[in-house]
């Protein structure tokens, strides 16, 4: 029986990781390489994951770039055969990337944006994995990882199509692990709340805005991208081999405040 420190050990294990160019998905893929999985740094531009995966590999870890737009069903087969090519496999696939272009009340949201939410946050994911899910079981089971929010779970004002979003892609993870527990894939939600990233600049960067999320939470800050890791690497490694459906929130206590 393994050690409880080497249960989070990911050597020899193969992971995914789209919008992996900064923030959190940055983080995590530097979290899951620091405990030995070779790992696939994606996002739109192939020199911002070229720099993060250079970076990796500068510190002794392994890493590939690959550049894929999530939104385009091509590309996702292109990042697939890619990690199959290099690696020969998948076992973790972290869906990070996201997109929230509009700020602003449900009713002045247009078709287009809507689209292009949920083509990202919820179609890609769903696509992507469907991709993986084979290839996870050749090697004997898998685990996916959707970066969720707690958007998904308790809505904020002004951010409607993207909370909508969120909630679907919650329940794809419980769908994905209702079917594909037989065959060893585990797929969990990770909901982080308030994290400073580019992506969430427009909370953070408003001083009113921000005053006004910190002085609900119990924690009394936002997050670094660097405090969601320690749940990516539980959910990616057999520590967390009986965890399957979970919806995991990182929110400061944003869900139990007022």
């Amino acid at each position: 029986m393994p050690s409880s420190s080497q249960r989070f050990d990911l050597s020899g294990k193969v992971a995914i990781i789209t919008g992996a160019s900064k923030g959190i998905g940055e983080a995590i893929a530097r979290g899951l390489a620091e405990h030995g999985a070779s790992v696939v740094v994606s996002s739109r531009s192939q020199p911002a994951v070229e720099s993060v995966a250079a970076s990796l590999r500068a510190a002794g870890y392994e890493a590939t770039a690959v550049a894929c737009h999530v939104g385009d069903e091509g590309q996702l087969e292109q990042l697939v055969a890619a990690t199959v090519a290099q690696y020969g496999g998948v076992d973790i696939l972290i869906n990070n990337a996201a997109t929230n272009p509009v700020f602003g009340p449900l009713e002045t949201m247009d078709g287009a944006v809507f689209d292009k939410v949920m083509n990202v946050n919820v179609r890609a994911c769903f696509l992507l994995a469907n991709r993986c899910k084979p290839l996870m079981e050749k090697r004997g089971g898998g685990s996916i990882i959707n970066i969720a929010s707690v958007e998904g779970i308790k809505p904020s004002p002004m951010m409607g199509v993207y909370s909508v979003s969120k909630a679907a892609l919650i329940m794809l993870t419980q769908s994905q692990a209702r079917e594909w527990g037989a065959a060893g894939i585990r797929s969990n939600a990770i909901c982080p709340g308030l994290i400073q990233t580019k992506f969430s600049s427009a909370l953070w960067q408003n001083e009113a805005i921000l005053n006004h999320f910190v002085g609900q939470l119990p924690a009394g800050r936002m997050a670094q991208p660097e405090e969601m890791v320690g749940l990516a690497v539980y959910l990616a490694s057999a520590a967390s081999s009986y965890s399957t459906g979970g919806v995991f929130t990182a929110d400061g206590g944003h869900l139990i405040a007022g």
